[in-house]
């Protein structure tokens, strides 16, 4: 059992909680279990699992079954777990998975997707996806200058979701954009102070719904390239609604015209 948090194995894992030592180590921090469950059956390359005598008590067959797969196992004390972990009461178990950071990509037959522009909370990020997969979202599109999408707040808010969802990352939006309006898509911009609603899109033919930053939503140049601009309805005195609720109400305005139109 590992029981100082001096282990260099441990210190290689705190690192993970910075973005430089995730791009250093190349490796993705998974903490608790069902993150860990995910990756397993998302068949992620394991690499280390670290967990505490109770976690593997309690969860026997999934110890059994991941350390199949897991290249190195070590049982550790509750005060070393805890310190590998970003979050303050851990369930007992943390592991690392290789990761190769997402590259600009393209889904060349889908239905629906979000572009997000400069999002900087992960857990707003983590909860997007984690609606998107719910709602069977075809794929996710953030700008470079986007809260890291391996961040663990990420991750964990998306509860599992994150390996569900095809994410890609890109330093162009504009041209993403561009390319598949050209090719039909509608192109739709969510504003604050628009009179028209959400409620009024038609959501069953190809759309890319653009998302933007927390505080300063789109830029001028995403706009620009939206066929329709819609917005989210609010009682008097509000100004604004969360990004990942109000993404969850278009989302779900889209499945349900899926079922019921």
């Amino acid at each position: 059992m590992i029981t100082s948090i001096r282990n260099p194995l441990i210190k290689q894992i705190r690192k993970l909680h910075r973005t430089k030592g995730r791009r250093e180590e190349g490796l993705l921090l998974l903490e608790g279990t069902h993150l860990v469950e995910t990756a397993y059956e998302a068949n992620c390359s394991l690499m280390t699992l670290c967990y505490t005598e109770q976690w593997r008590t309690r969860y026997p067959q999934l110890w059994e079954n991941v350390s199949k797969k897991v290249q190195r196992l070590e049982l550790v004390s509750l005060e070393v777990l805890t310190a590998m972990t970003t979050t303050i009461n851990p369930d007992g178990v943390v592991a690392t998975a290789l990761f190769e950071p997402f590259t600009e990509g393209e889904i060349t037959d889908f239905r629906l997707g979000l572009v997000i522009e400069r999002l900087q909370d992960p857990g707003n990020l983590g909860t997007i996806i984690r609606t998107a997969a719910a709602t069977g979202i075809d794929g996710i599109w953030l700008s470079d200058d986007s809260v890291d999408v391996d961040h663990p707040k990420v991750l964990r808010a998306s509860a599992g979701a994150w390996f569900q969802v095809p994410i890609f990352i890109s330093s162009d939006l504009k041209r993403i954009v561009e390319k598949y309006k050209n090719n039909g898509f509608n192109v739709v911009a969510t504003l604050p102070n628009t009179t028209q609603t959400y409620w009024h899109l038609q959501l069953t033919k190809p759309t890319l719904i653009l998302l933007g930053n927390e505080g300063s939503g789109l830029s001028d140049s995403l706009v620009s390239l939206a066929n329709e601009i819609v917005s989210i309805p609010l009682s008097e005195g509000i100004e604004s609604l969360n990004v990942a609720i109000a993404t969850a109400l278009i989302l779900y305005e889209a499945k349900r015209q899926q079922i019921f139109n």
